[in-house]
């Protein structure tokens, strides 16, 4: 198989998990792609070495790895998706009188991209460019809870990918899918004090035409401001819907 050849067949298995949206056996994708057994797995061998497809052997399936959500994620991460969005959060603090920032998932991390500060408002830790543990912020719950489960799976295989903060957050899959069924029933992730005493955020996921999370949009405010809560999700559920339809998504 020559190399051009090759990636090609790389790239229809990629786009074949990702348009199925879930782990695949070898002889499945072998058959829909219509490809020998032998080059199948020799294919996802390559791609499993780079991060792009992540073997799931108690289920004897393929889905996709941490590296192919990343490189989704950095086109996201272009200035289209902020151009578009800046205006949201803007309209998000004046409707608040809050803190907002949008963030995007950057492996198991936030990466914020927009931070706008409400006039008087505390200053906070995300800052653009600032990345934190998914685990432990409302953007980053928001988008773990809306991904397919073998992608949370794959990026937290074991108890050495979580981060706790004096003692608090997630410290087991079992633990974070609980919290990311809690975020789904609510409509709504939550945190409270994990990234900064005293302050809480509410964050909705924005989503893609396929409702794949691309980025998520919060607010913060002290715990003990007697903030309408009700009000605080509805506001960012406005920005979010609002992005989601100028990127073309749900």
């Amino acid at each position: 198989m020559g190399n051009a050849r090759a990636a090609g067949h790389g790239l229809d298995i990629l786009t074949l998990l990702a348009r199925r949206g879930e782990p695949l056996p070898a002889a499945t994708i072998a058959r829909e792609l219509d490809l020998p057994r032998s080059s199948v797995y020799h294919l996802l061998t390559v791609l499993g070495s780079r991060g792009f497809v992540r073997h799931l052997p108690e289920e004897r399936r393929y889905g996709l790895g941490v590296a192919a959500y990343e490189l989704g994620s950095a086109y996201q991460r272009q200035a289209p998706l902020q151009r578009v969005a800046r205006r949201a959060v803007d309209q998000l603090v004046d409707a608040t009188g809050r803190n907002a920032h949008l963030a995007v998932l950057h492996g198991r991390d936030v990466l914020y991209v927009i931070e706008q500060r409400a006039p008087g408002a505390p200053h906070l830790v995300s800052d653009v460019g600032v990345r934190l543990p998914a685990t432990l912020t409302a953007t980053g719950l928001a988008m773990l809870a809306a991904l397919p489960a073998a992608q949370v799976r794959a990026l937290y295989p074991g108890r050495e990918a979580f981060v706790q903060r004096a003692g608090r957050g997630p410290s087991s899959l079992v633990l974070l899918r609980r919290e990311l069924q809690a975020t789904r029933a609510r409509g709504y992730a939550f945190e409270d004090g994990l990234v900064t005493p005293g302050l809480a955020s509410v964050a909705c996921p924005v989503l893609d035409h396929n409702g794949y999370p691309v980025a998520a949009v919060a607010v913060t405010y002290p715990i003990d401001s007697g903030a309408d809560l009700d009000r605080l999700v509805g506001a960012v559920r406005i920005a979010t819907e609002d992005v989601s339809r100028r990127i073309g998504g749900r």
